[in-house]
């Protein structure tokens, strides 16, 4: 199925720019909306990166401000985690994950690799189980097979993030 082969190759072959090649001119906001888009994997434009979006995140303090009106690669690479991350997880849990990054004194460059080397695994793996010669009759089966996965997933993840942030000043063990 043509469909099935065309998601199979985007999922092994379209990755986020790598930290050193994101722009090292500072963009305004609206060339930094027309460059995410490229960042990751898209079918639609129904999900598309807005400036209210953005100002909101810096607000939520997922990204850091802009500088003079100004978005650098530090903005690129946070908002390349944020927008992939926001299809799974709440603001509250993002910030979580990237405060645990910076508590662990890791760079931005560092973190924005962490990411990007997750998301290869992750779609590799994904596309490795995309059988592209799947009859009709065999779409429900994987796309449930996809469902399970990313519900144990979720489940998995939500637990760790409990652990990560603990309820009223209580520290899990």
């Amino acid at each position: 199925m043509d469909e099935l082969q065309n998601l199979k190759d985007r999922m092994e072959r379209e990755r986020p720019t790598a930290w050193k090649d994101l722009p090292d001119i500072a963009l305004y906001m609206d060339q930094l909306i027309s460059y995410m888009p490229r960042q990751l994997i898209r079918f639609d434009e129904g999900n598309a990166l807005t400036s209210a979006m953005v100002n909101n995140y810096i607000k939520d303090g997922l990204v850091p401000r802009a500088e003079g009106k100004r978005y650098g690669p530090i903005h690129l690479g946070y908002l390349t985690a944020v927008v992939a991350l926001k299809q799974v997880l709440s603001v509250r849990d993002i910030g979580a994950l990237m405060g645990a990054g910076r508590a662990l004194e890791k760079t931005p460059p560092e973190q924005y690799a962490y990411f990007c080397d997750a998301l290869d695994h992750a779609l590799s793996d994904t596309a490795q189980a995309i059988d592209p010669e799947a009859g009709q009759s065999d779409l429900a089966k994987m796309a449930l097979d996809f469902a399970v996965r990313s519900y144990a997933n979720q489940l998995a993840c939500q637990r760790i993030l409990g652990i990560l942030q603990p309820q009223d000043g209580k520290k899990n063990k």
